[in-house]
């Protein structure tokens, strides 16, 4: 019989604590979990909705029509963003589902079709940049100065925006191994870049040139780009699980089309934020421009309230996608049920904070006494919507997580064009403009009907 030496023991534990570290999504405990792999996203997304603030605050120091503008712009960012998200959503499950079920050869090719896909996406918005952004602006208002003042300010941001769909693909390759402390540092590095560049130059401080509007929009490429070199890095040197090679960037049509089953729903639900962004300022120009501001200075301020949750949701996603690729019903149940009870604290923190202080917050635009007549009773109104929503928001995650992405695609579809749009229309008839902000509890409240039933449904797929 053969005896164990300490040397034997010593590498049979280090073996067993390496499984261990590598699968913690598949033992550890659910709250701890949760927090673990969400909270380093949780906090570099306040830090990026502070400097989405951050550049708001200084070009409303520009005029109200700057404001307006970057307002304006928003549905354009947002569908980028909705590509760039809606794709790593894909990725990140197609990526974390292959950990589960042991198979790295699928991981790996995911990984690096991820880049190539981010590549892609980039090349569609150079081109809506160079030749259809003056389009875009003057098919929403005829106002020469916001016109101009949005042109200039979008053009840069699609053009470079390899900073954008790089970072975030890079990050969500470190979520879906676990490493999420790792894209806090990437996030907060392109944040703190940009809200540092931001009044050096809008302004031409420090001896740089005065450049406006142009300046918020190279300040924002800036930390996106630096942020993408910094997760290229992170992922190369630190990143174990994945390969990551300009030689496997090969695409795969196979697993291009894995990751856009799931993330092609993703994409549309999220595109459709902007359809309806820029419907929804087509009926507020019927008012006034300064109605767009507002809602303009709403949606960067909502961003504190959706942004943690939305982080908390990137934390879930690997964990309910690891544990359905191995077979593990109870824990996708526990992190559904604990999911839903933090997304409700912390929609109910946002809900007390835009009633009792929305002079503060929209203090912080430098506001004329016509925006904050208007925006007062608008931050009260919509933020009723905050208490219906986080159900919804984490019954969409599940069903990305479970492989049902079409289920957060018709739900969100159904809430943004189907309720809040012809709501908010109808209310706009009226002439009365403080309700045309019920639209959004609203359309929540339809939403929150809808996803019950969609929860009825996707919890079936997980009797496995």
């Amino acid at each position: 019989m053969s005896e164990h030496t300490p040397s034997d023991t010593y590498a049979e534990h280090s073996a067993i604590e390496e499984i261990r570290e590598e699968n913690k999504m598949g033992y550890a405990p659910i709250t701890k979990l949760i927090f673990s792999m969400s909270l380093p996203i949780m906090i570099s997304m306040l830090v990026q909705a502070l400097y989405n603030i951050v550049d708001s605050i200084f070009v409303s120091r520009l005029g109200e029509d700057a404001l307006s503008a970057v307002s304006l712009a928003f549905p354009v960012q947002n569908i980028m963003i909705a590509v760039g998200t809606g794709t790593a959503v894909g990725v990140n499950a197609v990526l974390s589902r292959a950990l589960g079920e042991k198979n790295y050869k699928m991981a790996n090719k995911a990984a690096n079709n991820a880049l190539f896909l981010a590549v892609c996406s980039t090349l569609v918005f150079v081109i809506f940049g160079l030749f259809f952004t003056r389009p875009y602006f003057e098919a929403l208002t005829d106002i020469q100065t916001i016109i101009d003042y949005g042109v200039e300010y979008t053009e840069i941001v699609t053009v470079v925006s390899i900073g954008l769909f790089g970072a975030i693909m890079c990050e969500r390759l470190l979520t879906s191994t676990g490493r999420t402390i790792y894209t806090m540092v990437t996030q907060l590095t392109g944040a703190i870049t940009n809200i540092i560049l931001d009044p050096i130059l809008i302004f031409g401080y420090f001896g740089f040139p005065k450049l406006g509007m142009a300046g918020a929009a190279i300040a924002t490429v800036a930390g996106q780009i630096l942020a993408t070199i910094l997760g290229l890095i992170l992922n190369i040197r630190l990143n174990h699980e994945i390969k990551l090679s300009v030689k496997e960037m090969k695409p795969d049509g196979h697993i291009i089309g894995r990751i856009y089953q799931v993330g092609v729903p993703s994409i549309v639900m999220a595109s459709i934020g902007s359809v309806m962004n820029f419907f929804m300022n087509k009926i507020l120009l019927g008012f006034t421009s300064t109605a767009t501001a507002v809602f303009g200075a709403y949606f960067k301020l909502q961003s504190f309230v959706f942004m943690p949750v939305f982080g908390m949701n990137n934390g879930v996603v690997p964990i309910v996608a690891y544990n359905y690729g191995a077979r593990n019903k109870d824990r996708i149940i526990e992190t559904r049920r604990k999911a839903i009870i933090y997304a409700m604290a912390l929609m109910l923190v946002g809900f007390a904070v835009f009633q009792l202080i929305p002079q503060v917050l929209l203090g912080m635009f430098n506001p004329s006494e016509e925006m904050l007549r208007i925006g007062v009773p608008a931050m009260r109104a919509i933020s009723y919507s905050f208490l219906l929503a986080a159900f919804s928001i984490v019954t969409i995650s599940v069903c990305q997580a479970l492989g049902k992405g079409t289920y957060g695609l018709y739900l969100s579809l159904i809430r943004q064009l189907f309720v809040l749009l012809p709501a908010a229309w109808l209310l706009s008839k009226t002439g009365n403009l403080n309700l045309v902000w019920l639209a959004f509890p609203i359309a929540e409240l339809a939403a929150l009907l809808l996803s019950i039933y969609f929860n009825k449904r996707v919890m079936k797929v997980i009797e496995i």
